[in-house]
C-alpha cells in the first residue's frame, strides 16, 4: 500500500513539473457528438413497377437537396405486385399484349398507356425500353436484394434490378442473369444460389410486404418516413423534400443534439493513472 501511494504522488508531482510545458505542443481539437443515429427512410418497392424506379429518382433528387442528407438513413423493402405471376407468363415478351389481356383493352390502348409512361419516365431522366421487358415474377429479384442489404448494398441491387428490367430488358428469371447482375452489385455467385436457396430470403420479402399493409400500404412506391409520414406513390422531388424537411425538424427535437469542442491535455483518470 505505502508504494502504491508512493507510485501516485510520484506522478502527480512529474505531471506538475513537466506537463505545462508539453501541454502547450499537445493540444488537439476534436468535436464529439451525442447523436450517432439517423432519421430512417424507409421505401417499399417492386423491381418490376414502372412508378418505383420513377419514384426512386424523384426521392434521389429531393434528397440531393436536403441539407442535411448525411443524417439520413434509407432503408430498401420489398413488395410484390403480384406474388402469383408465374416466372413464364402468357405474353411474356410483349408486354403490350400482356397488360391488354390483363386490363381488358386493345392492344393499341395498351401500347398508347405505355407510351405515355415511357414519356413520363424521359422526364426524370429513365429510358424505358418496353418493347424488349420480358414479364416475369420478382421474387428471385427481391430475394438477392434481401442478401446485398446485408452487406450495406440494397441501394445498389434496387438500381442494377431496375435499370436491367426497364433499360435492357434482362431476363430476371434467368439462373445466368441474375448470377451476372449480382456480381455487378457486389456479391459473389455463391452469394447469389445463397439468396436463390435459403428460405430465409423469400421469408423476408414477405414480411416486408406485410408489414407495408400494416402500414396502409395499397401499392408501391411507398415511403415511410421516421415512422411518422407516409408518401404513396411517385410523388415530385419538391413534395418529397417538403416532408423530409418537416420530419427532420421534429426529429431532430426529439435527438437532441450536443456538440462538444474538447481540448485534449494531460489527465490524471480514476484508475489512478497520471499520463
Amino acid at each position: 500500500m505505502k508504494n502504491n501511494s508512493l507510485t501516485v504522488i510520484f506522478s502527480l508531482l512529474f505531471f506538475m513539473a513537466y506537463g505545462q510545458e508539453k501541454h502547450q505542443r499537445q493540444l488537439t481539437k476534436t468535436k464529439n457528438s451525442t447523436m450517432e443515429n439517423k432519421m430512417k427512410v424507409e421505401i417499399w418497392s417492386d423491381i418490376m413497377c414502372p412508378f418505383c424506379y420513377i419514384g426512386k429518382r424523384n426521392f434521389e433528387k429531393a434528397l440531393a437537396q436536403f441539407p442535411n442528407k448525411e443524417l439520413i438513413e434509407v432503408e430498401w423493402k420489398s413488395f410484390q405486385i403480384d406474388p402469383a405471376m408465374p416466372e413464364v407468363p402468357k405474353y411474356q415478351d410483349d408486354m403490350y399484349m400482356f397488360v391488354a389481356d390483363r386490363k381488358g383493352m386493345t392492344y393499341e390502348q395498351s401500347k398508347a398507356r405505355h407510351q405515355d409512361l415511357i414519356q413520363y419516365a424521359e422526364s426524370v431522366g429513365l429510358e424505358y425500353n418496353l418493347d424488349k421487358a420480358l414479364v416475369t415474377n420478382s421474387m428471385k429479384g427481391h430475394r438477392i436484394i434481401q442478401f446485398a442489404k446485408n452487406k450495406g448494398l440494397g441501394e445498389k441491387a434496387e438500381e442494377t434490378f431496375f435499370y436491367a428490367y426497364f433499360t435492357q430488358g434482362k431476363n430476371l428469371n434467368d439462373q445466368i442473369t441474375l448470377i451476372e447482375l449480382g456480381k455487378e452489385i457486389g456479391l459473389t455467385e455463391n452469394e447469389v444460389n445463397t439468396a436463390l436457396t435459403e428460405p430465409l430470403y423469400v421469408q423476408k420479402v414477405e414480411s416486408d410486404s406485410l408489414e407495408a399493409q400494416t402500414l396502409g400500404a395499397k401499392g408501391v412506391p411507398f415511403f415511410v418516413v421516421n415512422r411518422k409520414y407516409a408518401i404513396a406513390g411517385a410523388q415530385q422531388p419538391n413534395d418529397i423534400l417538403q416532408t423530409l424537411e418537416r420530419s427532420f425538424s421534429e426529429w431532430q427535437k426529439e435527438n437532441l443534439q450536443t456538440t462538444l469542442e474538447t481540448i485534449h491535455g494531460k489527465i490524471c483518470s480514476t484508475d489512478g493513472e497520471c499520463n
